[in-house]
C-alpha cells in the first residue's frame, strides 16, 4: 500500500454521525492516498471503518474524549502521519476530486490551501446566510488564487507546521484566531482553490441560528482575549460597534458572485446583516469577559450534530 499523502483528522462520538463523511471519501479519485483517522471515545465507536481500511492508504483510531474538539483534533494531527492535513467535521462534504484537487494546489508550494465552499442545505434563507457568512470568502464561484488566509477547519494544512506550533496547537485549533497569525507571521502563503468542492451543511432553524451566531462571536472573542492586556480589552469593547461592518467587508464579494450565478432566496441579505449584528453582539460580550461555559457547550452541540438543526440535507 501507498504511504498516504493526506490525512483527514475527523473527531466524532459515533461512526453514524460520520459515517455521510466517510462514505464521501470512499468515492475520492484519490482515496489510496488518503489516511483516515477517526478521534472517538473509545474504539468500538468507529470501529465500522475497519471494514473499509483496504479502501484507503490507511484508516487510524484514536482514542481520545471529544468533548474539546480542539483537543480532540489536536490529538489526530499529531497520530497522523501524511505529510498534509484536513480537520474535516461531521456536516462537511467532499465531492469526488476534492482529496485530488487539494494535493494538487498544495504542491505548488503553499503551505495551506482551501477548498471551495457550496451550500450543503440550500433550502432557505437562514441556510444561505449561515453559509455566506461563515464561508463567503471561500466560495466555489470565487476564482482559484492566492489568499490571505484559510478557514480554520475544512482546509488543508502541511502537517509539519501545526506540529511546530506544540503546546500551543490545541489553542491554536479553538476558537480565536491564533493559527491564522502564527501563519501570516512566518510569511506562509496560502491558496484556493474552488474545484476542490466541499459542501457545508448549515444551521436553518431560527432560535438555534441566533444562538448559534452569537456564541461564535462570543467564543472568538473570549479565546483573544486571553493573550491580551486591559487596554485593548477595552479598545475593543469601545470599537464593538464596528464589528459587524468589518464582518460584512469580509463576505461581500462571495455574496456578490453567489447572487450572480443562483437566485438566493428572498431575505438573504438581510439575514447575512441581522446576523453579523447578532455575532457583534457575541463578540461584545467576549471582550467583556463574558461566561462562556454554556456557549461552549451549546456550540460542541452544533458541531457534532448539525444535521439536527439543518432541516433536509444530503444523504
Amino acid at each position: 500500500m501507498a504511504e498516504p499523502k493526506l490525512s483527514v483528522i475527523l473527531a466524532t462520538d459515533t461512526y453514524a454521525t460520520i459515517r455521510p463523511v466517510t462514505d464521501r471519501l470512499r468515492k475520492q479519485t484519490a482515496r489510496r492516498e488518503i489516511e483516515v483517522v477517526l478521534i472517538a471515545p473509545t474504539a468500538a465507536d468507529v470501529e465500522p471503518i475497519l471494514a473499509h481500511q483496504a479502501e484507503f492508504a490507511c484508516v487510524r483510531i484514536v482514542v481520545s474524549p471529544v468533548g474539546d474538539l480542539a483537543v480532540a483534533r489536536a490529538a489526530g494531527i499529531r497520530a497522523a502521519s501524511a505529510p498534509a492535513v484536513f480537520v474535516g467535521e461531521t456536516h462537511s462534504y467532499p465531492h469526488p476530486e476534492f482529496a485530488e484537487k487539494l494535493l494538487r494546489a498544495l504542491d505548488s508550494g503553499y503551505a495551506a490551501v482551501a477548498p471551495g465552499f457550496g451550500n450543503g442545505n440550500p433550502n432557505g434563507v437562514l441556510s444561505w446566510a449561515g453559509f455566506l457568512s461563515d464561508y463567503g470568502r471561500w466560495v466555489h464561484t470565487l476564482p482559484a488564487g492566492e489568499i490571505p488566509e484559510v478557514p480554520l477547519y475544512n482546509a488543508v494544512y502541511r502537517r509539519e507546521i501545526l506540529l511546530e506550533l506544540g503546546e500551543r496547537l490545541v489553542p491554536a485549533l479553538s476558537h480565536g484566531d491564533e493559527l491564522p497569525r502564527h501563519m501570516r507571521a512566518r510569511g506562509l502563503r496560502c491558496y484556493f482553490e474552488p474545484a476542490a468542492r466541499l459542501d457545508h451543511v448549515n444551521i436553518a432553524r431560527g432560535g438555534d441560528w441566533i444562538r448559534e451566531r452569537f456564541v461564535s462571536g462570543l467564543l472568538i472573542a473570549s479565546y483573544r482575549v486571553r493573550r491580551w492586556g486591559l487596554a485593548r480589552r477595552l479598545l475593543y469593547v469601545g470599537g464593538s460597534v464596528l464589528i459587524p461592518f468589518v464582518l460584512m467587508a469580509r463576505v461581500v464579494p462571495g455574496i456578490r458572485k453567489t447572487a450572480g450565478a443562483m437566485e438566493l432566496p428572498s431575505g438573504t441579505l438581510a439575514a447575512i446583516v441581522f446576523g453579523m449584528f447578532v455575532k457583534g453582539s457575541g463578540e461584545l460580550a467576549g471582550y467583556a469577559g463574558g461566561p462562556t461555559e454554556k456557549g461552549e457547550r451549546d456550540m460542541w452541540k452544533y458541531e457534532m450534530h448539525k444535521l439536527a438543526y439543518a432541516g433536509p440535507g444530503p444523504s
